[in-house]
């Protein structure tokens, strides 16, 4: 079996991105960033580790950006506590696959023209949290 890896840092430790994005860009952008995220990771080199229904999968994850942006807590109310690390356990994420994610976000994220005065922070947030995500060498 593979030796688990958990990352030098701990858990992401500098706080969620402000909750003034969603006030500003509104719920259907954070759902329509995710659509276009998940867009770009089924053509990545990572596609195999999501599955087959790709927009069941960027729901998810627009329901949990939605919440942790300070919306309603869609993705608790319909999957229990995010939990993020211990749900990502069964896929072999490496530091070159956690690469590929942000570089699909950051061309997700030029594709809709993100915000620049949200942008940094909410990048800060993305290579922190998917950083924790990195469970194999």
């Amino acid at each position: 079996m593979t030796e688990m890896y958990v990352p030098p840092g701990g858990p992401p430790q500098g706080p969620p991105p402000s909750r003034e994005i969603l006030q500003t860009l509104g719920e259907p952008y954070i759902r329509k960033l995710l659509q276009e995220h998940y867009s770009q990771l089924e053509k990545s080199a990572i596609r195999g580790m999501f599955p087959e229904d790709m927009t069941e999968a960027a729901d998810r994850s627009a329901d949990f950006f939605v919440q942790l942006l300070g919306g309603p807590p869609y993705f608790s109310q319909k999957y229990g506590p995010p939990r993020m690390r211990a749900r990502h356990m069964p896929f072999a994420i490496t530091e070159a696959a956690r690469e590929i994610w942000l570089g699909c976000f950051k061309r997700a994220m030029d594709s809709l023209e993100f915000p620049a005065n949200y942008r940094e922070e909410f990048e800060r947030f993305l290579v922190e949290f998917s950083a924790w995500m990195v469970n194999r060498r």
